[in-house]
This record gives C-alpha cells, structure tokens and sequence, in this order.
C-alpha cells in the first residue's frame, strides 16, 4: 500500500504576548485552504497535532495548551485604511475542530510583527528607525486593532528589555490598541448582552451566582471567586488537576453563554470553547506566582484567574485582559468592586503569573456604558520560519 508524501507549507512559529502559533500568509496556504472551510480545518488541526486523545501535540506544533494550539493567517487588508487583515483559529487539542468564535489578543502582537516581516505592509509605513503603526483588521470579530511595532534599520526590532509576566525572557515592547472593542450585537449597542452590570446567574446542578457578562475584548463572564469557593490566588495547577471543579467551571461557562445569546442550546458550548471566557475575581490578597515571585497585595488592584478552552490560563488572555480593564472602568461591575470600586482608566491585576496593566477608555452615553478602546502592553519574537510539512492526503 503506497501513502502520500508530505508536502511543504511555508510557515512562521511566533511567540506573540503569552500565547504562541503558527502563522501563515494567506498566498501561502493549499488552494484549497485558501478559503473558510473543511480544508483550511483539518490542514490546522493537522498542524498543531490534533486531535490529540493523549493531549500532548507530539505529532504536530502545538503545546497541548490553549495558549499554543493557535494558527494565524494574515492577508493583505479587505478594509480601507488598514494595512492588513488577521485572521485567528483556535484549535481543539482532543476535538476535531477549529473554534473561529473570537480573537487571540496575544497574538494580535506577534500579527502586527508579522505583517512587516511578511511583506504586507507597504513600506512607505515603515521607518527605517522608530515605530511602525500597523493598522489591523481583525477578521474574526471584525474590529480594529493598531499595534505600535518598534523599527530598527529597517527591521522589527524583537529584542528588548520589556519584561511580560508568563514569558520568560525580556523583549521589544509593543504597544496594542484595541479601538471600540465592545461587541455591539443587536441589543440597542451595549457591551452588557443581558442589559445589566451584575446579573444573578443560575447555573443548573451548581447554584446561583452574581456574575458581570461583558463582550468587550472578548465575551466574558466574571464571577466573585469567594462565591464559587476560591481566593483568587490559585495557580494553574489546582485547578486544572481537579476535574470536578473544572466540570463546574463549565457548566457556569454554558448558562453565561446561553444568558448572552451567544449560543441557543447548551450543546452548542462543545463547539464553541473559545468563547466566552469564564474568569473569578478577587480583591488583592500577597501570593506567589508560578515563578516563585511574591506578589504584594499593595501592587495590583484586584487578582483575576481566568480559563481557557477548559483550563486554567497560565497568565491571561489578550482578549480577556481588555475585557477586564473594560469592566474595571465601569463602577458597579463585579471587577470594578474587586478593585475598590469608583472610575478608572487603568487597572493592575495579579493572573497566576504575575501582573498586568491594561488601561480601557469607558463613558455613559445616553444610559449605556461604552469602551472607545483599551491599551497593554505584549511583545512578540518569531522562533522559527521555514515551512511546516503535513501528510499529503490530510485535506
């Protein structure tokens, strides 16, 4: 019995924020991956490894984590006044599928990097010393981010001293703006889905609970960590190696979805992992972080765990960490009250790595709160480019 050989995909691997991925240009891709479907999947999935029953990504680039099961395809812009078009996959690491539900705001760094080295953004833009703006169409929830992309010679600068929490070495500083990131959908354009800031959410099997579900950044339901019985100064580890608490995490993630509209049955959720995110905050309590670091009470304004894909995040999500300084800047919100309450343009949070800033412009226009944008600050370092080769019958 013959097998197809393998056949060679250009691709580059890059650490953008705390996340890391595969990314592709679009010309690059099989003609047939070149558009949305069945195709584009199973080249993905088969890209990172999945899926993987033994949830390890041996046989493929993924990290057996939601941080590195992530692919990218970027294009030059559809959109006038952007330079380039992004578009993110989530892949499943034990479910055959790619979840296009949202954003990856870490890798929405490593995106404007990787449009200069890749050749999409017209040089006129680019200084040959200082900073690139490159001007993002995320192509997934169809909003607009700039990322401030330092220049040296010509040349993305990678190498810095900016210091990321859950990375472990310094980088180039790369400042993201993520401009109107609130998902307006069809409720008179509030970023609050069931009109209110804290709602009473009834979760069947596990009880009732006070939680802010907010789209901004990414869709998010936010929980008091004391109610589901937390402190909010736990690690990846005890969570994730307690089943029953991640079955309950769950299912609280299902009734915030179907309480936002996101999603009509609760099977639906089983294909939709990626959104909404589940997140439990807390008032800022001294722990210490995955690296051993201390983190005093006195240095951040409130401590957030958030989960991915099923999991507990390592540090935490782009996407989420503009859905949290969104919500801290509105008074009444359960993040709000965590970080002591009143309005702010800034907030610093505790995540199970370290800290983080993240800055949200929020006001009250006519009975409803909205976001104009939110900035943090990520870096981004290509590890390897080259081509990444797959089985020739895999699509």
């Amino acid at each position: 019995m013959s097998h197809p050989a393998q056949i060679k995909v250009p691709a580059t691997y890059i650490r953008g924020g705390t996340s890391k991925g595969v990314f592709f240009r679009l010309q690059d891709l099989p003609a047939a991956c070149q558009v949305p479907g069945e195709a584009r999947d199973k080249l993905f999935m088969r890209v990172i490894g999945s899926p993987d029953p033994y949830s390890a990504h041996i046989d493929g680039m993924g990290g057996a984590t939601s941080s590195t099961s992530k692919c990218v395809i970027l294009s030059k812009a559809s959109v006038p006044d952007h330079d380039v078009d992004y578009l993110y996959g989530q892949v499943s690491i034990d479910k055959p599928f790619v979840d296009w539900s949202g954003n990856c705001g870490n890798l929405s760094t490593a995106a404007g990097s990787f449009a200069i080295h890749a050749g999409l953004v017209d040089p006129s833009r680019i200084p040959d010393n200082g900073v690139a703006v490159v001007r993002i169409w995320q192509a997934n929830i169809k909003k607009t981010i700039i990322a401030h992309v330092p220049v040296t010679n010509g040349q993305v600068q990678e190498t810095g001293d900016f210091e990321l929490d859950g990375v472990t070495f310094p980088a180039a500083e790369i400042v993201l703006e993520f401009i109107d990131p609130s998902d307006d959908g069809d409720e008179g354009g509030s970023m609050f889905p069931t009109g209110n800031l804290v709602d009473d959410l009834e979760v069947p099997g596990v009880g009732t609970f006070k939680a802010t579900m907010i789209t901004a950044g990414i869709p998010t339901v936010f929980v008091n960590a004391k109610d589901i019985g937390y402190t909010g100064t736990e690690l990846r580890e005890q969570i994730n190696s307690d089943p029953a608490a991640l079955k309950r995490f769950e299912a609280i993630r299902v009734a915030g979805a179907l309480r936002m509209g996101l999603i009509k049955t609760p099977e639906e959720a089983a294909t939709r992992q990626h959104t909404p995110k589940i997140a439990f905050v807390a008032p800022p309590t001294t722990y210490t972080a995955s690296s051993g670091k201390t983190i005093d009470a006195g240095d951040v304004d409130l401590l957030v765990r958030a989960l991915s894909m099923g999991k507990l995040h390592h540090a935490m999500m782009g996407t989420a960490a503009v859905a949290i300084g969104t919500a801290a800047a509105i008074p009444g919100t359960l993040v709000n009250q965590a970080a002591g309450g009143s309005e702010r343009e800034a907030v610093r949070f505790g995540h199970p790595s370290g800290t983080l800033r993240v800055g949200a412009q929020a006001k009250l226009v006519d009975g409803q709160w909205t976001v104009t944008k939110a900035i943090m600050s990520r870096s981004a370092r290509i590890l390897m480019e080259g081509a990444v080769r797959i089985p020739g019958d895999t699509f």
